[in-house]
């Protein structure tokens, strides 16, 4: 079940509260700790391809559009 699937089912759940309190203790899906889908680019949301150094958490092709505003320099 994806994340979009499980919003779902909680929005046509709104008016029964029993139903929705049981289907969120036992089919809410994890937290992720580690792997791909544990960090995302905080200027567009991607998930792959992450840069956590120097604190950054941008994705590759977000690092190289502000690279040069950042600080960073090219070198040949």
């Amino acid at each position: 079940m994806t994340a979009s699937d499980w919003k779902k089912i909680l929005k046509q759940l709104e008016n029964k509260p029993e139903v929705r309190a049981k289907f969120i203790k036992h089919c809410k899906p994890k937290d992720r700790k580690i792997g791909i889908a544990a960090k995302k680019c905080e200027r567009c949301g991607r998930y792959g391809a992450h840069i956590k150094s120097y604190g950054l958490n941008l994705c590759r092709h977000c690092f190289r559009e502000v690279a040069v505003e950042i600080g960073f320099t090219k070198y040949n």
